[in-house]
Order: structure tokens, then C-alpha cells, then sequence
């Protein structure tokens, strides 16, 4: 026993001699001190982080290596030996080529070696921007990228339109961690800008779960498919098991309006014995209505040919008062709610698990125009109106102003396994995902005769949904070192959802400002299609290079269709590089552009405002206007440029592009009371 108690000793007496406490500073190459630095010992769990001043301690064995890293340096390891003080210099990382996934279905590729123009940016860059949402933060980094707020366009207050090299929303394919995200429920069919189209609700997208984006400037149907005409953005989620932060914003515009607030909280931890992770991220906003209706014109008001044909002495009343004509146009109040978690596992040396999914709720009350007295005059058969509205005003009547309440419930969700079989990279995956937008409007009435005095002022016209399921068999080798292949094969399902409102909302003429869907004009719409392609690229020699990509796709109510796609990329220097590329390309019209059909309140031509009516290409009432049914387009992408790294901080890129579009799905101006899809041949 005594023996027993001597051995025991010695065993502890080792463990405290070879478990030594460890300090030391990690810097920079300019000797500055770096905060946040992960300090593991290598082939443990056993870890610490530099402080604000770069000061870390741990305890690890004297026999241990220390693993030094940090996002935007290059990792460094250490032996301890018998030190207890090991210090650190970290090498800037930034000089390092960017890894890019999008743009070619291959291996991946070096951001300096891309045969595309691919624009590659960190989620720092976008905080930099001081932008509250990730689409207004993306226009101030990246060419050719623009979006735009647009006010008094009803549901589109809900979501704003972008574009690509002057292409609309439709054509611009969106990715998250490089799977293909849900087109938002919403057509744009008001005076704004992605007319006739819809687009993917990238605000929806928390800034604060972004680890990186990358653009790709060209065409990519070849590549992914149908929306890609235009490009790609894919987004890259955190997958930071260790590192956390909280995000506060604030803010106010210059006029001390459109007051916003936000709070987003990111975080992480690993899954198991560090064989996987989990990264999450809550983000809660408000934002203030900022109103800026400016000043309206008497005259213009007053004419008949272009105004309300009001008499003059009326509209100077009135306008004397209310300068702006009462209107409230600008930027809604919007509140929204996202949360957003991405993972993966270690299923084994050779197995991955993964897995993401994100819900968004936003809720927008915007403004139609002012309905002034004017222009509803309460006499005669409007006289119903002083009672609805009633004001101490104008003799109990001065007009009124209708409410447009948009509510958006957005998800998606994918779960995959990437594993190496026989030297073969495989992908295989599920994505869901879908969008929900219902609509109110308050302060309004029914017109009808069946309604006016008897018509409620509040209203629920209904709204519209979005849904698909997208499965993902993607396949990749390096058969050489100058061969690289890959192949893949996607099934996309999609579910398209006009929900009719009450009848009070679309009956007669429907709410004012904004009609709800007639349940004749209602349901759910399906298609499917299924697709695959083949993908090479060919090392010529160390600076040439040839890439090819043909794809055939098979859509139930369009038949098939097949595409190509051909880059090359020439180093005319170790700075400089040549790339062109040209392609063929397609887009299915979608589901909306197809199905939508409903009454709508615009500015009539001749002055006022009018009902008219949106008709859809497979309607009775296209046939009886000669309108054919839409056919995908069809589009010829040509690119060609140079970009080049002169130094560690000095790069650039400039580009020539062509996009020739056939049979361009547009949405056209008004055949008498319709307005309906057509195509520019």
C-alpha cells in the first residue's frame, strides 16, 4: 500500500510538471497587438483567445503545439518544448487568393485563376456600409448591382427590386451556401422599378449570419439553371463554432424622420467532441416611416386632361392647408423578426452532415395616396362619404387616406451530405423553401352600389404564396492535374398561390386604392422540371485555361431545352489576368408572370386614377386580345475583360458585357382596360 501511495504521487508530481501554464502575446508584422485570436493546443479541445491587448494563457503539456489562427492571417504553429512563454507573429493573410464556389461546377477555384468576373466580399465589408439591410449594404460594394426603394407601390413596400447589369429581379439566381434559395411570393406590377417580374427577398438575409458573398457578373444558366441570366449571388453562412457577437444599430435620416433601431446576436458552438458545429443568429428591427410627399401643384390638380378636373378654388382650399395634398409617401414603417442557424457534422473522416435553415417575419404599414375632397367629392351619390370619414373640416368631409398593411413570413431550410468516395467528391441535398404574403388595407370603403353608406372601411384582399422543393446530385473529380470534371443532375418542384380575399374586398370594385383577388382569379399553380449537365475544365498550361459547360432541362409546361457555356482565362502576367467567356442561356417565365390575374387602381392616362385589369396569358381574355402564351426566354451572354492584384491592397477589374434577351417576357402598358404579359421579339 505504501508503495500504491508513492506511485500515485509520482503520477500526480509528472502531470503537474508537463501541465505548465503558458502566456504570451500574438501581434501582427507591424507589432500590433491582435484580439481574438484562437489559441488550440493541437489534437485537443483544449483552447484560449487573445485578450484586447493580444495576451493569451493556457495549460497544455511541455511536449504540446500550440495552433495560432485568425480570420484574415495565416495559421501558425509552435512547439512549446520546455518554454512557458511563447509569443506569436502572425502573417497578414490577406495577400491570399479568395476560394471561390460560384461559377464553376468543378473543383473550386482561386478568386486570381477565375476564367469569370466573380466579386468576393467579406461580411466586414458589408458592415462597413452602414446599411441596415443586406441588399441596401451590397449596392455600395458591388458593380453593376443596384436596388431601390420605391413608396405608394403597395405590396411592393414589402420588398425592394435589385438587378444585375441592368436585368431585372427574375434573372438573377440567389444561393445560400451555394443552394438555390425561394423567389419571393410578390410580382411587381406597379410603376417600379422590376416591373413585371419577381425577385428573391434577399433583406430577408441577417448581415450579421453572413460570412462572405460572392457575385458573379455573367451568365450562368449553363451552370445552375433557370434565374441565372444575369448572375449569381451565393452567401456563405458563418460556420464559427467558437466566436460570437452582438450587433446594435441606430439611426435617424437627416429630416429627423425614419427613426431605426436593431439588435442582432450571432453565435456558436460545436456539435459532440468538436466533430461539428452549430452557428446561429437572431435579428430583431424597426424601422420609422420616413415621409417625404413634397409639394403638389394646383394646376396640375385642377386640369382636367391630367388632374381630377376639380375646380380651382376647391384645390387652393384645400392645398392651403395641406400642401403635400396629404399624402404620406416615402419609406414605410417596417418591423421584421429573422433567425437563421447553419451546421454541420463529421459523420465520419470522409462524411459530412450539413445543414441550414432561416425563417423571416416582416410586417410594413405603408400609404396609398390621399384621397382628397377634390377628387371624392361627398355630394350626391358620394354624399355616404362624410359619414365613413367624417371630419371637422370642409363641412364634415375632408377626404382620406387609405392604409396598405403588408405581413411576409419567409423561409428555407437544406440538408445535405458531402462525402469522398473513390477520389469522387459528392453532394447530394434537399432544400425547402417558400414565401407568404397577405395583405390589409384600412381606411377605405367599397364604392359598389351594392356597399357605399353599408361599406366597412377595413378589408382583407388576400395575398400570395410561393413555395418549392429542390433536390441537388452534384459530382466532382480531378482526374489530373490538367483535367477536372464535374456533373450533376437538380429536380426542382414549385407551388404558386393567388389567396382570395373576402368578397368585399374585390366585389364591385373592390376596396379603394388597393382590390383584393376575386376567388374566379384564385388557387394553387405546379410545375415541375428536371435538369443536368457536364462540366470540364482543361489546365492547357499554367496560364491558359479552358472551361465548358452544356446543360438539358426538361420543364413540365415548357418541354426542354439545352444550354451552353464556354470561359477561358489567360495569365498575361503574375498580376495580371485575361478572361472572356459566352454562353447561351434561358429563363422559364415563372409561375406569376403565368397565373396572375386581378383588378388594380393606376393613374390613368388621361389624368386620375382608374381600375384596370391585369390578364394573364392563359386566359379567355388573351385569346379574344391576340395574345399568345408566354415561351421561355432565350439569351446569348458574351464577356470579356481583365482584372489583376498589384499589390496586397490595389486590385482591379474591368469588364465589357452583351446580353441579346429573346422573347423577353415584359409587362405591358394597357390594351384598353387590360394590361397583360407579352414578349419582345
Amino acid at each position: 500500500m505504501k508503495n500504491y501511495y508513492i506511485l500515485l504521487l509520482a503520477f500526480v508530481s509528472i502531470n503537474f510538471a508537463t501541465a505548465q501554464s503558458i502566456t504570451g502575446k500574438v501581434l501582427g508584422t507591424d507589432g500590433t497587438p491582435i484580439t481574438g485570436v484562437n489559441v488550440i493546443e493541437k489534437g485537443t479541445s483544449n483552447g484560449a483567445i487573445s485578450d484586447f491587448d493580444g495576451n493569451y494563457q493556457i495549460n497544455a503539456g511541455s511536449n504540446a503545439t500550440l495552433v495560432f489562427s485568425y480570420v484574415g492571417f495565416e495559421t501558425l504553429e509552435i512547439a512549446v518544448g520546455n518554454q512557458s512563454v511563447v509569443n506569436a507573429t502572425l502573417q497578414d493573410g490577406s495577400s491570399l487568393d479568395e476560394v471561390i464556389l460560384v461559377g464553376s461546377r468543378t473543383a473550386p477555384r482561386s478568386n486570381a485563376n477565375s476564367p469569370l468576373p466573380v466579386d468576393v466580399l467579406q461580411a466586414k465589408e458589408l458592415t462597413r456600409t452602414g446599411q441596415a439591410t443586406f441588399d441596401k449594404a451590397l449596392q455600395f460594394r458591388i458593380p453593376s448591382f443596384n436596388t431601390v426603394q420605391t413608396p405608394v407601390n403597395d405590396a411592393t413596400s414589402l420588398l425592394d427590386p435589385y438587378e444585375i447589369r441592368n436585368m431585372g429581379p427574375s434573372r438573377t439566381l440567389i444561393l445560400i451556401n451555394g443552394k438555390r434559395k425561394n423567389v419571393s411570393a410578390l410580382l411587381y406590377t406597379q410603376d417600379s422599378p422590376g416591373r413585371g417580374e419577381t425577385g428573391t427577398d434577399i433583406s430577408a438575409i441577417p448581415i450579421d449570419a453572413i460570412k462572405s458573398i460572392q457575385v458573379l457578373r455573367d451568365g450562368a444558366s449553363a451552370q445552375y439553371g433557370s434565374d441565372a441570366i444575369a448572375g449569381v449571388i451565393n452567401i456563405i453562412l458563418k460556420d464559427n463554432a467558437s466566436e460570437g457577437s452582438a450587433t446594435l444599430r441606430a439611426g435617424t435620416t437627416s429630416e429627423g424622420d425614419g427613426d431605426m433601431i436593431g439588435v442582432s446576436i450571432n453565435n456558436g458552438s460545436s456539435i459532440g467532441d468538436d466533430k461539428g458545429y452549430i452557428n446561429y443568429t437572431i435579428d430583431f428591427s424597426k424601422v420609422g416611416l420616413a415621409n417625404r410627399p413634397g409639394t403638389v401643384s394646383a394646376l396640375g390638380e385642377a386640369d382636367g386632361g391630367t388632374g381630377f378636373g376639380a375646380n380651382i378654388a376647391d384645390v387652393n382650399e384645400f392645398l392651403s392647408r395641406k400642401p403635400d395634398a396629404g399624402n404620406i409617401n416615402g419609406s414605410p414603417e417596417t418591423v421584421a423578426s429573422k433567425f437563421l442557424i447553419n451546421g454541420g457534422y463529421d459523420l465520419s473522416d470522409e462524411a459530412e452532415l450539413y445543414f441550414n435553415a432561416a425563417y423571416v417575419f416582416k410586417k410594413v404599414n405603408s400609404f396609398a395616396n390621399y384621397r382628397t375632397p377634390y377628387w371624392k367629392v361627398a355630394t350626391g351619390d358620394l354624399a355616404y362619404l362624410t359619414d365613413l370619414f367624417p371630419s371637422d373640416e370642409a363641412g364634415g368631409f375632408d377626404g382620406y387616406v387609405p392604409t396598405f398593411e403588408g405581413v411576409l413570413n419567409d423561409y428555407n431550410a437544406t440538408v445535405g451530405i458531402r462525402k469522398t468516395v473513390n477520389e469522387w467528391n459528392v453532394d447530394g441535398s434537399i432544400t425547402f423553401g417558400g414565401n407568404k404574403q397577405t395583405y390589409k388595407v384600412n381606411n377605405s370603403h367599397n364604392a359598389s352600389e351594392d356597399y357605399q353608406a353599408l361599406s366597412p372601411t377595413s378589408f382583407d384582399p388576400g395575398g400570395t404564396a410561393f413555395s418549392h422543393v429542390v433536390g441537388n446530385l452534384d459530382v466532382s473529380k480531378l482526374l489530373s492535374d490538367k483535367v477536372s470534371i464535374g456533373m450533376g443532375a437538380e429536380f426542382r418542384n414549385e407551388n404558386f398561390e393567388v389567396i382570395a380575399g373576402k368578397v368585399s374586398s374585390y366585389e364591385g370594385g373592390g376596396s379603394d386604392s388597393f382590390s383584393g383577388n376575386d376567388i374566379k382569379n384564385s388557387g394553387i399553380f405546379n410545375r415541375y422540371n428536371l435538369g443536368a449537365y457536364f462540366s470540364l475544365d482543361y489546365v492547357v498550361s499554367e496560364d491558359f485555361l479552358l472551361s465548358g459547360t452544356i446543360r438539358s432541362e426538361n420543364y413540365s409546361d415548357f418541354g426542354d431545352t439545352f444550354v451552353y457555356k464556354l470561359s477561358s482565362r489567360y495569365k498575361l502576367s503574375d498580376k495580371i489576368t485575361m478572361r472572356g467567356s459566352v454562353s447561351s442561356g434561358f429563363r422559364a417565365p415563372s409561375l406569376h408572370q403565368i397565373y396572375t390575374e386581378k383588378s388594380q387602381y393606376s393613374f390613368a392616362d388621361g389624368g386620375g386614377i382608374d381600375v384596370v385589369g391585369l390578364v394573364n396569358n392563359v386566359s379567355p381574355k388573351a385569346r379574344e386580345l391576340g395574345i399568345p402564351k408566354l415561351t421561355p426566354e432565350k439569351s446569348t451572354n458574351f464577356t470579356v475583360g481583365l482584372g489583376g492584384k498589384l499589390s496586397k491592397n490595389v486590385s482591379f477589374t474591368v469588364d465589357y458585357y452583351k446580353i441579346d434577351v429573346k422573347d423577353r417576357v415584359i409587362y405591358t402598358n394597357q390594351i384598353g382596360k387590360e394590361s397583360v404579359f407579352h414578349q419582345w421579339f
